[in-house]
């Protein structure tokens, strides 16, 4: 398991919850859905222009209190090519606020994310490269979250080089999935579940504590029966 990507995460804070613009059906059973996932950036300019939220990016302003933060996306790579959704809903939002695009940052890992389960999701982990400017603030942005670990790996990625995230949106994902840092109760769990032992083999394999896993990401492996399971079909979807 030597070759699994360890992309670096920062602690979470007082991280807020995602901004989620649309419901998944609205978004998924788009008829421009496939096209933009694929690719086509004229496909996903119609998809967002239908599911972009106002409320949201207003309550993104909010967030942001004053300052002007750049608009970074997740640039992910499917299996049908680059998908256009989350570059293309940052420009859509850079025009809506007056706010700046970063383009320079990239994911360079083909994860293939979409339909996957947890386990892959964990042991196949996206990593990122490109200039951040030190200082800076950053607003993430993608097109769908699930469990969180792309916006985790980076705002990492930014803050390790210096950047500050303040806030993350999504054109769509599941609701519970908007919580991003992980309650004190849920790590409790988690700990109480696989013991300290396993905790110290996860900061072996990634680089990182529990603390820095997603809500979601401590849900599901606090749910997972055994510590050797979690092993196994981690070692099984690497």
């Amino acid at each position: 398991m030597s070759d699994i990507v360890k992309p670096p995460r920062t602690p979470w804070g007082t991280f807020p919850d995602v901004l989620i613009h649309a419901s998944e059906s609205a978004v998924k059973q788009h008829p421009a859905y496939k096209a933009a996932k694929s690719g086509d950036d004229d496909e996903a300019a119609e998809l967002i222009f239908d599911t972009f939220s106002i409320e949201k990016t207003l309550a993104l302003d909010a967030l942001a209190a004053g300052r002007t933060p750049t608009l970074v996306s997740a640039h992910a790579f499917e299996r049908e090519g680059v998908n256009a959704i989350p570059e293309v809903f940052a420009d859509q939002l850079g025009k809506v606020l007056g706010w700046p695009v970063d383009t320079g940052v990239v994911q360079v890992n083909v994860v293939s994310h979409t339909g996957a389960n947890g386990f892959w999701r964990l042991a196949r982990q996206a990593e990122f490269e490109g200039p951040v400017t030190p200082g800076l603030d950053y607003v993430l942005v993608d097109d769908f979250v699930g469990m969180g670990g792309t916006l985790a790996n980076l705002k990492g990625y930014i803050e390790s080089n210096g950047g500050h995230v303040v806030a993350a949106v999504s054109l769509t994902g599941k609701p519970h999935s908007a919580k991003l840092a992980p309650t004190p109760e849920r790590l409790n769990e988690l700990r109480e579940k696989h013991g300290t032992d396993f905790e110290n083999w996860w900061i072996g394999q990634f680089a990182h504590g529990f603390d820095a896993l997603t809500e979601s990401e401590a849900r599901y492996l606090a749910r997972t029966e055994t510590a050797d399971t979690i092993r196994d079909r981690i070692a099984a979807a690497e």
